[in-house]
């Protein structure tokens, strides 16, 4: 039986002892309750207790995580990321297991629980990247649950061969279809989403399109992705990542109406001077709101650690977030509402659910996002996988928070 004392829960003022056994949450009890001889028992002295946390967008095959210094270029649009990267990722040993495995380690050690990687798939690299992330999976069973979308990265329509390599992706272990830019990059806005929607509806998959469109362009292209969304009965399957055009201030209500009807859900990752979608707006419409951390020290640019919680912070800082209640809109991007994008059902602190916990030094959930203080102590299905912000895998044991 595992105790974890003095534990202040999001929502809750009042501290509780969360019990559990055998990976489950048991009982939330107020206050702190005796156990009984022999209970590993943890004492959070007061500080927060999270759920795991869930990374919604990323790209673990790209990264040079763990590796050495990669200068990336200064280059502004997309095409010419993509370009860069297929000019030189060969070179730097892409994918790597080595360096996707260091920050999945990383990402763990923040208290990471679920991860969606957007993997990329063309005919230059093929499945490579598919097959090292399964690796990478299969390698952190247990620990961290990875989930892959097939990504035509270099195009759809306009790169021949990609759309049967999704489809053999699918069979390779992928369970989402990706997309990008329908109509800014592929040029090709209808033939790329039916191609996108037909493979999902044939295959059983979920869609997860990447949209760096912007303005009225962008914002045509999500109304189509509704349209379709509702046509092929996908509602609750179907996502869109960066979402650029939910800023075009002229069809933002309309869009958020369609995605809350057809059951669309939105992934942003604050990235860079980046349109963010708004946290309240999407809350008061019924629309997911999930975040991500992005590609992560690799070629297209230099930032990031994996940690979910700053990403929350991200998302609430630029939707120029002060109160408390703002802050939790932020925190459930990357809990609640991530794992409902991802379909994970098994996510909460509840009684009942897994525990997977996370342990902060913070006095309250939003003080957690304002200031993103140091993971203590990070708990998959009742194990000890990370400690002080340091990955120490699946520990048994007694463990005591010092």
């Amino acid at each position: 039986m595992l105790r974890v004392t003095n534990a202040v829960l999001p929502g809750r003022t009042a501290p509780v002892t969360v019990v559990a056994e055998d990976g489950r949450i048991t009982a939330i009890q107020e206050g702190d309750v005796a156990g009984a001889p022999g209970d590993r028992v943890i004492d959070a002295e007061g500080r927060t207790v999270l759920p795991g946390l869930v990374n919604a967008h990323a790209h673990i095959d790209k990264t040079l995580y763990g590796g050495p210094w990669v200068s990336a270029p200064q280059v502004e649009t997309v095409a010419e990321r993509v370009a860069h990267e297929r000019r030189h990722r060969d070179a730097h040993g892409l994918p790597s297991r080595e360096y996707a495995s260091a920050l999945v380690e990383a990402m763990v050690a923040a208290g990471t629980t679920h991860l969606r990687t957007h993997t990329d798939v063309d005919p230059g690299v093929g499945l490579r990247g598919i097959e090292a992330v399964a690796e990478v999976a299969r390698r952190y069973r247990g620990v961290i649950d990875i989930e892959q979308v097939a990504f035509p990265q270099g195009g759809l329509v306009t790169n021949p061969g990609t759309l049967s390599l999704l489809r053999d992706a699918v069979g390779a272990g992928a369970s989402v279809i990706g997309g990008l830019d329908p109509a800014g990059f592929d040029d090709a806005p209808n033939a790329h989403l039916e191609a996108v929607f037909d493979l999902a509806a044939s295959t059983g998959t979920g869609i997860d399109i990447h949209l760096h469109d912007g303005g009225s362009l962008g914002a045509w292209e999500m109304g189509l992705i509704a349209r379709m969304t509702r046509e092929y009965d996908l509602g609750g399957r179907v996502a869109v990542s960066h979402a650029f055009g939910i800023a075009h201030p002229p069809t933002r209500v309309r869009l958020l109406e369609q995605f809350a009807e057809a059951g669309v859900a939105l992934v942003n990752a604050a990235v860079y001077d980046a349109p963010v979608p708004p946290l309240r707006a999407c809350a008061e419409h019924g629309v997911l709101l999930a975040g991500g951390t992005d590609g992560i020290n690799d070629l297209w640019g230099p930032f990031g650690d994996g940690d979910m919680l700053r990403r929350a912070m991200l998302i609430a800082y630029r939707n120029s977030s002060r109160c408390d209640d703002e802050l939790l809109l932020a925190l459930d991007t990357v809990t609640t509402n991530a794992a409902r994008v991802l379909g994970v059902d098994d996510h909460g602190l509840r009684v009942g659910g897994p525990a997977d916990l996370v342990v902060v030094g913070a006095r309250s959930a939003a003080e957690a996002v304002a200031k993103v203080p140091a993971r203590d102590l990070v708990l998959r299905a009742g194990t000890v996988v990370a400690r002080d912000g340091v990955f120490v895998g699946a520990e048994g044991g007694n463990a005591l928070l010092r």
